[in-house]
């Protein structure tokens, strides 16, 4: 399922697919791949057509963690080496509950020492306490599709600290609407989390560019830091460029 995934995503510019070309691709008859595209319907990655499907591509779309943590993540996984070049030992940080996020909070646990880390993660929360990190959950109401807490209580927790960087990561980026997310509570999440940041990092793969997702998080003026895997457009960089954000790819 994981390939077929990766198929669907790896371009935007693909607008639909057809049974019969997904079965040649994968070596596998027909009715698997009907039964795959209905799963892959239920959980919001593409919308089954006669013959086939098509990308999804809603604003709030909002798919399960487990779906989100195996696509594009060699792309994740470069993003995550470049981000512990930011972060040394003895700092403290506040991370949001993404997939990309995640990859580098496992490398930052491996790599930097005495770090003190503040997330609404519960799946960050079962890696960290395997690691000499100082680790501190935010509570809050929990989000089974994501393993995330949210919430005023959330909030409430988030308000009490000062931390050294924000690591955040979203579901859309455009010069015209900002940094974008496909769910209201997590985005809240996120936007305390940035107030509360000396500096803030975003950490973005190269299919987030020129996206926009159901609500906004906060301009891209208001981020530090923008990590991706590959260099993005020239527009891009003169656009970050003006805005006083330091480009990493």
């Amino acid at each position: 399922m994981s390939e077929k995934i990766k198929y669907y995503r790896k371009s935007r510019k693909i607008k639909k697919v057809h049974v019969s070309q997904l079965a040649k691709t994968f070596n596998v008859s027909e009715e698997t791949i009907r039964r795959d595209l209905d799963k892959l319907e239920k959980e919001g990655i593409v919308d089954r057509s006669y013959g086939g499907a098509t990308l999804s591509q809603h604003t709030n779309e909002d798919l399960p963690y487990a779906t989100r943590n195996i696509i594009n993540v060699e792309e994740k996984k470069n993003i995550a080496t470049k981000t512990t070049s930011l972060i040394t030992s003895g700092d403290s940080l506040i991370a949001d509950t993404s997939s990309t996020v995640f990859e580098s909070l496992n490398l930052l646990a491996r790599e930097k020492e005495n770090l003190t880390i503040i997330t609404n993660s519960i799946t960050a929360v079962d890696l960290l306490s395997n690691f000499k990190v100082h680790l501190i959950l935010t509570g809050g109401t929990l989000r089974t599709k994501s393993n995330s807490l949210v919430g005023s209580d959330a909030a409430n927790t988030i308000s009490r600290y000062y931390v050294d960087y924000a690591i955040i990561s979203c579901k859309g980026l455009s010069m015209e609407n900002g940094i974008t997310d496909s769910n209201e509570p997590e985005a809240e999440v996120k936007n305390h989390m940035l107030k509360r940041a000396n500096k803030v990092i975003l950490v973005a793969d190269s299919s987030k560019f020129d996206r926009n997702a159901f609500i906004k998080i906060v301009d891209i003026s208001e981020i530090d830091y923008l990590i991706t895997d590959k260099e993005p457009s020239h527009e891009w960089k003169q656009f970050l460029k003006e805005k006083d954000v330091t480009l990493i790819y």
